[in-house]
């Protein structure tokens, strides 16, 4: 099972490094925000692309929050709230399927200030 205070440390620490770790090799990370919205959804397959996505997303000047999270031997979901320094802030729920202890499948849905 996935540790929420782990996936915690990872998140509001931005290592990606960590965060690529939580996913299988054959994963898919699907990403419903401003710019993907539910009918063409921004999906990103396979831990290398998984890692890529969350490099460019921990690279950027933010501050990242696990809120709340729930986890047991099949699923995880939680709730992150990111702010800018200009004070742009960004809320993700996500829910995902794991296997094995990894994540297998992830569908994180995000609202950003208008």
């Amino acid at each position: 099972m996935l540790a929420i205070e782990t996936l915690k440390r990872a998140l509001e620490g931005r290592d990606n490094r960590a965060l690529s770790e939580f996913y299988a090799d054959d994963a898919t990370l699907i990403v419903m925000s401003k710019d993907s919205p539910p009918r063409s959804p921004r999906t990103i397959s396979g831990r290398t692309a998984i890692s890529a996505y969350y490099d460019e997303v921990c690279r950027r000047d933010m501050k990242h929050e696990l809120v709340a999270g729930v986890a047991d031997d099949s699923h995880l979901a939680f709730t992150e709230a990111c702010a800018y320094p200009d004070g742009t802030r960004v809320f993700c729920s996500a829910m995902a399927e794991l296997l094995e202890g990894k994540i297998k499948r992830q569908t994180n849905v995000q609202v950003w200030d208008a």
